[in-house]
């Protein structure tokens, strides 16, 4: 199923013109902006396809999860903040291979590209790990600290700890899927995925409600079969690498030990980013922690709306992974000007596309939160939520498309500055105001997260004019 990405996955990237100056990024000279768009597509559908797919796998599980009542949906919503949180310290592999690996297909240094590959793979087996038991042990100090309820507390516990021993697998596979992203293959991490989904929703009914010979574990049936999907992913896209039939392939007789060199190049862009991602994440579990202390209804009708939402992302999340490999790329081949036009066609698009989903939000929000629960409560909170946020989903946009550009081209030090100040100050210090101070409930909480986004999506925009990061080293 996967034998055509080398041909469709890297190569593809030059497969729009017919001048082959550069094997990726195709003639030196200038590109039209139909030229441009078409390059930002054929690298962004994939994508959005893979992340329309990880949604709307995620709307069903909430729609299963939502039928079990507002407990089991506030349970899975508390517990999935400390792990998201412990996630991000090690995010800067990801974050460091995507990049380093664009910098090294754009200067066409194949075999050093493989080489990050596998040092890739050392850093992702050997960090989740240390992470998986991490969040094995102190899963039930994290969900008291998260001030779960008491009927919630138990079931967020365990859907901890059985997500906290899948983060070995989902940690590996997303590290190599960012890997082959830097590339410029877009499409075996959508195909991994669609299969790994599939089997999660399958699992999801099964286990969930008990379904024929399957036992009926609720909550921890959703975190079972999350666990499957996991390990189906990573057996996936390692088996890709092991085939030999791409560009960037492991081998037996190949070294797999560290090489220290090219491990602090991954880490100088990464640690940044993984700090970045650390400050959101310790950032968002506290405003999680805010929105919690309104009660389980808020909380519940808080989690179904981000869920709701999250399809509105999509478009936002596929043209930023596109604008960071081509971005990346085009820098490695000393082409800063083709970078920029890259960055900002990518963020024309993903705000044209996030508007258009956010009128949905704005003009359907009964009927969408409907989908997931009838209790009255959960869905007049559920509404006012979606109204607030469809009125910034182009500005949301730029922030993903911006913020992903600045990581391609290795400013991820700018991007960690901008996260601390539109989370901690435009997120956590709003939200304190409105939902204590002027006592403003769950509106207020997701005012809030529209400010930090205004905040975030301005300053990464006026960072990418200016053009400092062009001279970022990788």
């Amino acid at each position: 199923m996967f034998r055509d990405t080398k041909r469709k996955g890297v190569v593809v990237v030059a497969a729009t013109e017919q001048v082959t100056d550069h094997p990726i990024l195709g003639s030196q000279g200038e590109l039209s902006r139909r030229q441009v768009q078409s390059r930002i597509w054929n690298l962004a559908y994939p994508a959005i396809i893979e992340q329309l797919l990880v949604t709307l796998v995620s709307m069903a599980d909430m729609i299963m999860v939502g039928s079990l009542g507002a407990s089991a949906i506030a349970a899975i919503g508390i517990s999935n903040q400390p792990i998201f949180t412990a996630n991000a310290i090690f995010s800067a592999v990801s974050i460091g291979s995507t990049a380093l690996i664009a910098r090294l297909m754009g200067a066409q240094d194949y075999e050093l590209a493989n080489k990050a590959a596998r040092q890739s793979l050392i850093l992702a087996i050997s960090s989740s790990l240390v992470l998986m038991v991490g969040v094995f042990v102190f899963a039930p100090a994290m969900i008291h600290f998260m001030h779960a309820a008491p009927d919630v507390a138990p079931l967020a516990i365990t859907y901890s700890r059985i997500m906290g021993v899948s983060l070995v697998f989902s940690l590996t596979s997303m590290i190599l899927n960012g890997v082959l992203r830097g590339a410029g293959d877009m499409r075996t991490p959508m195909r991994v995925n669609v299969v790994a989904n599939i089997i999660n929703i399958v699992f999801n009914y099964l286990l969930i409600f008990g379904i024929g010979p399957f036992p009926q574990l609720g909550v921890a049936g959703a975190a079972i079969s999350t666990l499957l999907a996991h390990i189906v992913a990573f057996c996936l896209v390692l088996s890709v690498f092991f085939s030999g039939k791409f560009v960037l392939t492991f081998k037996r007789g190949q070294s797999y030990r560290p090489d220290w060199e090219i491990i602090k190049r991954i880490l100088n862009v990464g640690l940044p980013a993984s700090v970045e991602q650390l400050i959101m994440r310790v950032g968002m579990m506290f405003y999680a922690r805010t929105v919690s202390s309104l009660g389980t209804t808020a909380y519940a009708a808080h989690q179904i709306a981000i869920n709701s939402e999250g399809i509105t992302f999509t478009p936002g999340m596929g043209f930023s992974m596109a604008s960071t490999t081509l971005v990346g790329q085009s820098l490695g081949a000393k082409m800063p000007e083709r970078a920029k036009r890259f960055g900002v066609e990518s963020r024309h698009l993903a705000m044209l596309t996030m508007g258009t989903l956010g009128l949905l939000l704005f003009f359907f929000p009964t009927q969408i939160i409907g989908f997931y629960t009838d209790d009255p409560a959960v869905i007049e909170q559920g509404v006012i939520c979606l109204r607030i946020i469809a009125l910034v989903q182009p500005v949301m946009g730029a922030t993903f498309v911006m913020m992903g550009s600045l990581r391609g081209a290795g400013d991820t030090r700018f991007v960690m500055l901008v996260t601390m100040l539109g989370i901690w100050i435009g997120r956590l210090g709003t939200a304190y105001l409105l939902v204590k101070g002027l006592d403003m409930g769950l509106a207020g909480a997701w005012i809030a997260m529209a400010v930090d986004h205004i905040i975030r999506g301005s300053i990464s925009s006026l960072r990418f004019h200016q053009g400092g990061w062009q001279k970022a080293r990788v």
